[in-house]
């Protein structure tokens, strides 16, 4: 799932390149990592080419990422507007289910980062057979702290090893109750990440989501299909309701299986906080990129886009970062009113800064 459009990383994501296309972690963009993740170690199972689901106008940022990447797409699924995550399992569902009902669909973002890729397969591993005999498999990540940014998991009962029902997912959570969640040890993050057969995905919506079923065909029979690349046809994906994946099926569904625990050093890259947490943890990262002199700072988070130089002196705790022509400088703990900032470039109409 590639059509993220990233705001809470402004200045940098933008609507014409999205943060999945920046590099963010490595010298790589978020969306390479996850395609280099692809390439698994030995496993009991085949791995497909990748296919994507994106905005339309990216189709060459996937073409050319990919390409740099060593890699080729099986589908690029391009989208002409967003409609949320059922929509997209609803198509990749028909999409791959037309040559093998029952081929396992892996479902991920392609801007997430995750530090052990073994570890990460090993997990995926232990949700396939639960796929194969039908079930809906999300993996729940372990969490480390008590995040209210992120929806939670309730584990079930054990189904095998390392595989449990789900007695609930669960909204986010106050900080009093995220703390409970963590004590607990029953609840998990939820990342989006789902592993299930296109036969199973197509039966859920049939039973728990039947009209974005009948628009996803619908926009599916009325769309361009050259090649590798489907061009969805927008008066019928209009039709198409906007809904989460969690909400439309997971949530309703009884063949739900959740992998947990999932502990693989998994981030969302969520915003330049995060980013900053993560600088600061890694050996492997600079906490200052690019043309940055700092003076008796600490704790900051400093990026300074080519062509252009930050001097700070004295901050602590401060994220910025500067573009050719933005500059965003904020307290690092403030980074969910980057949203503020987008609202009011778009009251002012400044479209040529979003």
């Amino acid at each position: 799932m590639s059509g993220g459009s990233g705001t809470r990383m402004w200045p940098l994501s933008r609507k014409a390149r999205p943060k999945q296309y920046h590099a963010l972690v490595t010298e790589r963009s978020l969306l390479q990592e996850t395609l280099l993740r692809l390439d698994a170690p030995q496993m009991d199972f085949k791995i497909g080419a990748p296919s994507f689901v994106c905005a339309a106008h990216h189709e060459a940022l996937i073409t050319e990422q990919c390409a740099q990447a060593g890699g080729a797409p099986h589908k690029i699924i391009l989208e002409p507007f967003g409609r949320n995550t059922a929509p997209v399992a609803a198509i990749a569902a028909q999409v791959i289910g037309e040559s093998d009902e029952d081929a396992l669909i892996l479902l991920l973002a392609a801007d997430h980062h995750i530090d052990d890729k073994d570890g990460f397969w090993r997990c995926v591993s232990a949700g396939v057979d639960a796929a194969k005999d039908g079930q809906l498999t999300v993996l729940g990540i372990q969490p480390s702290r008590p995040e209210t940014g992120f929806g939670y998991i309730k584990r079930g009962a054990a189904m095998g090893e390392d595989v449990y029902g789900v007695q609930a997912f669960v909204e986010k959570p106050d900080s009093a109750r995220a703390q409970a969640y963590l004590d607990s040890g029953e609840y998990f993050w939820n990342a989006g990440i789902f592993l299930f057969s296109a036969k199973a995905m197509n039966a859920a919506f049939e039973t728990h989501a039947p009209d974005i079923l009948a628009a996803s065909k619908a926009t599916l029979a009325a769309s361009d299909d050259t090649q590798n690349v489907i061009t969805l046809d927008p008066t019928a994906f209009r039709d198409c309701r906007s809904e989460s994946l969690d909400y439309a099926i997971m949530e309703a569904a009884s063949n739900v299986a959740m992998v947990a625990p999932v502990d693989v050093g998994w981030n969302d890259i969520g915003s330049w906080s995060a980013l900053a947490q993560m600088s600061h943890k890694r050996d492997d990262m600079e906490p200052e990129i690019g043309d940055v002199v700092s003076i008796d700072c600490k704790n900051n988070y400093i990026r300074a886009s080519e062509g252009v130089t930050v001097a700070a002196i004295g901050l602590d705790n401060i994220v910025i970062v500067a573009t050719g022509d933005a500059v965003l400088v904020m307290a690092a703990d403030k980074a969910q009113d980057v949203k503020k900032v987008i609202a009011q470039l778009k009251a002012k109409d400044a479209t040529e800064l979003l």
